[in-house]
């Protein structure tokens, strides 16, 4: 409607009245106007598949009942799946790309399942061969004397250690990697950040989605090898995406 246009009448002119009667008109359109936002940002909600809403789901039966992660906040392409994967690795193996933000389980028949990691300082510090020598369901955490002297407000009241929970850096499972008997301080954990899934982030070694770390710690036994490479040490694998994997597909690697 195009607005009103003052006259020679005086009964043309709107009064105060008049404009306290239209106000809310004016005031529900603004508002109308600011709702509508939301819905012009790219919406990836229908592009998520039922099987990833399943997989990302909560797991209100862990010991620290898991919420479900929002998947419209994180890149397709760090979502666990099945991936074409030709390697030398024996399958069973754990191969990290720390470049690419990667981490993948290797399949018999040239396949893998791929999980998306953050990678940490100490993450990208290191490269080699090692094994799980130890898992664990919602670990402790404790600060190293670095984190702390960098972030004294945020770690120091850790120093005795975090005790297993939602809000533990480590998240709701770690491996622990050694080299024969030597510790190298290098874990595959989950994360109370999952946003920082993709990215390279300040601290720790490598992090999954809570609900990746729970599939990968099912799936792996102590003795696991694992191969961290980066710096661009690892070929380029050729990949064609599939299918996520179900939970139970893989209880014999």
């Amino acid at each position: 409607m195009s607005p009103v246009r003052p006259s020679a009448s005086p009964l043309a002119r709107p009064t105060r009245r008049v404009f306290a009667a239209l106000s809310p008109l004016f005031l529900a359109a603004c508002v109308a106007t600011r709702r509508q936002e939301p819905f012009e940002v790219p919406n990836r909600a229908p592009q998520i598949s039922a099987e990833y809403l399943s997989m990302y789901g909560e797991r209100p039966d862990e010991a620290h009942p898991l919420p479900a992660t929002d998947l419209t906040e994180v890149e397709p392409q760090f979502l666990r799946r099945i991936v074409t994967y030709p390697t030398p690795e024996r399958p069973g193996t754990i191969v990290v790309d720390t470049d690419n933000r990667y981490l993948y389980l290797v399949m018999e028949g040239g396949k893998a399942v791929r999980y998306g990691i953050g990678v940490g300082k100490q993450g990208m510090s290191w490269r080699g061969r090692a094994t799980v020598a130890r898992k664990a369901q919602w670990p402790r955490w404790t600060p190293t004397a670095a984190m702390i002297a960098r972030e004294p407000e945020r770690n120091r009241p850790w120093a005795g250690g975090m005790a297993g929970g939602l809000e533990n850096p480590l998240g709701a499972r770690a491996l622990y990697l050694y080299q024969g008997n030597r510790d190298t301080m290098y874990r595959i954990h989950g994360t109370s950040e999952p946003w920082s899934i993709g990215k390279s982030v300040s601290s720790g070694c490598i992090r999954l989605f809570n609900q990746d770390i729970i599939d990968l710690y099912s799936r792996v036994p102590t003795g696991t090898t694992v191969v961290v490479l980066n710096r661009g040490t690892l070929q380029a694998p050729s990949e064609v995406d599939e299918m996520p994997p179900p939970d139970d597909d893989f209880g014999n690697i």
